[in-house]
Formats: structure tokens, sequence, C-alpha cells
């Protein structure tokens, strides 16, 4: 497959590369990661990445804004991106042809050529991957392309401490890490929060709820926010804090947007992207995110993610 991609790569004059709506490091780092090894590769080829920039992830790279017209005849990948909803900027499936690459379950396949690879820490891993195995055929490496990947892989594995991170995954971050970008800047902008956001963060630590089954939880207000004055997507990046709880087998992180609420899964253990598939979302086995429109449905996802750690055996 990932030869058949390069092909096609070959065949196209303007590539556009997309990601999922509300990034993550990962989908900033493997969209950002490809777009610079394919100019570095194919420095004659048009090649943009696109999609609403997230404000705290400008430091990673700025996003490409285009005309509609440029699509006609161009060659589309989306990564880090398991359903066509999730996809940023819906003008993905008005190009030539569409390519799909992620690491996510395929739940939706989509796109004329489709690479899924679950045991991939990351998507940026997988396109370092397509690195090495398209390096004899011409693909080219830079210092941008490798901190992009990096980034990616250490966002997406929690510093290398998920499950996810596997013998491979530690081999290629220790590849990239040859490259010359600054790993000290790259965690300090990472992992650097204002001051709001920590404040929030102990608000957080000091009100979620435990269950005796191993069910964290914590609710996030629009009040909450406004209180904080932090916006949803940075409430999300708290969502690893109660990690380190003792007795903990599985949380979730309900954050309240305009219209809906974003429900915001991790486990330690218990599969619980079953439980995102029955409330409008999907992912990882222990790395999931799901949507609901009411606070009356609370209840139901937590009876629900009761019921997996229950089963869940050590």
């Amino acid at each position: 497959m990932i030869e058949q991609i390069l092909t096609t790569i070959e065949q196209y004059e303007t590539i556009i590369v997309h990601r999922h709506v509300r990034p993550d490091p990962d989908a900033y780092g493997s969209q950002g990661g490809l777009t610079a090894i394919l100019k570095a590769s194919f420095p004659e080829k048009k090649i943009y990445a696109v999609g609403q920039e997230e404000p705290t992830l400008n430091f990673l790279r700025r996003l490409d804004v285009i005309d509609d017209e440029v699509y006609k005849g161009a060659l589309v990948i989306v990564c880090d991106t398991a359903n066509q909803d999730r996809i940023d900027d819906r003008r993905y499936n008005t190009g030539d042809k569409l390519i799909k690459i992620d690491h996510h379950p395929n739940m939706e396949p989509y796109g004329d050529l489709l690479w899924v690879d679950t045991n991939a820490s990351s998507c940026s891993e997988m396109i370092y991957e397509f690195y090495l195995q398209g390096k004899e055929l011409g693909l080219k490496m830079n210092d941008e392309a490798a901190r992009l990947l990096f980034a990616g892989i250490v966002g997406d594995t929690g510093r290398f401490l998920f499950p996810s991170s596997t013998e491979k995954t530690f081999a290629y971050a220790g590849e990239l890490i040859h490259y010359n970008f600054s790993r000290t800047e790259l965690f300090d902008r990472m992992y650097e929060l204002d001051a709001n956001i920590i404040k929030l963060q102990g608000y957080i630590l000091q009100n979620f709820e435990l269950q005796s089954n191993g069910v964290g939880s914590v609710m996030i207000t629009k009040e909450l926010l406004k209180e904080y004055n932090a916006r949803p997507a940075e409430a999300s990046l708290l969502v690893s804090s109660l990690a380190d709880v003792k007795g903990i087998k599985a949380w979730v992180f309900f954050i309240e947007e305009e219209k809906q609420i974003r429900v915001r899964l991790r486990s330690k253990g218990p599969v619980i992207n079953v439980v995102a598939r029955k409330f409008n979302g999907g992912g990882h086995p222990l790395a999931s995110g799901a949507t609901i429109y009411s606070w009356d449905e609370v209840d139901a996802v937590i009876r629900e993610l009761g019921k997996v750690c229950e089963e869940y055996k050590n």
C-alpha cells in the first residue's frame, strides 16, 4: 500500500493534505510532517496543508489558505481521521483522488486508497514509516518534518507513557531526534499551560468524582470555562490529569460547548471505544471521544463506562 500511495503521489502535480477537526499534535504532526517530506522530495509540485488552525498548536506550523479551484485535478490525502464527518475542510472530496492514512480502527473505510495501521502509536509514526520505505525511491526527510513527526508521536503516546508505545515507536523516535530541532523547546511549547488553565486543572483535581468501580468523571460547564477564561480545546488538554489517581480504571471529561457536550474518554485498560460509539463517537481502545447534546445524557455515559470497567480483568 505504501508503494501504491507513493506511485499515486508521483502522478499528481497538486497534493492537498487534510486532517481531523479539533486537531491534536498528532493531527498536526502527521499532516505537517507528510507535507514537509513531500515538499522536500518533490520541489516542483504544489503541496498544501489545510484546515482550521488551532491557536494552541500554531507553534508547530501554520496552515495554507487555498481557493476551491486548487482542488481540480488534485490528489487529496487525509491523515489521522477515522471517519469522514471529522475531516476538517469539507472540500476534501472535491479532488481527483482521495487517500486515507490513519491509525484508528477502520470503522468507516473511505477513499480510493486506504492505509490503516491500528498497531501504530500514531499517524505520525506511520508517516515516518512511509518515509523509511520510500527513501530508496526518492523520499527525503528534513528537520521540519522530523520535528513535526516527533511532536505527533510524543503527543499521541502521552510522552511514551501509553501502552501504544512499542519498540518500533521508541526506535523511530530515536532516529528522529538526530535531526536538528530542540526537543526542550518542543516539549516546553507542547506542555506549558497558562496560569488560568493551571487553575482550571486545580479545580478538576479537587472536584472529580471516583466511583467504587473505577470510573472517574469531571463535568466542565460553559459557566466554569467562562470563570477560568478557558476555551473547550484548552480544557481538553487536561484530560490526562486523572491518569495518576490510584484505583481509577477509566475516566471521562464532559466539556460543554455552544450546542453540544464533548465527551473525552481515557482508560488504563478497559476498552472504551465501544462506549464512545454508543454516543456519536469512536477512537482508540484506550482513548476515545464522543458527543452528547444534553447534561441528561451524562448518567448514561457513566453507566456504560461502568459496565466496561466492571467487566475488565487486570
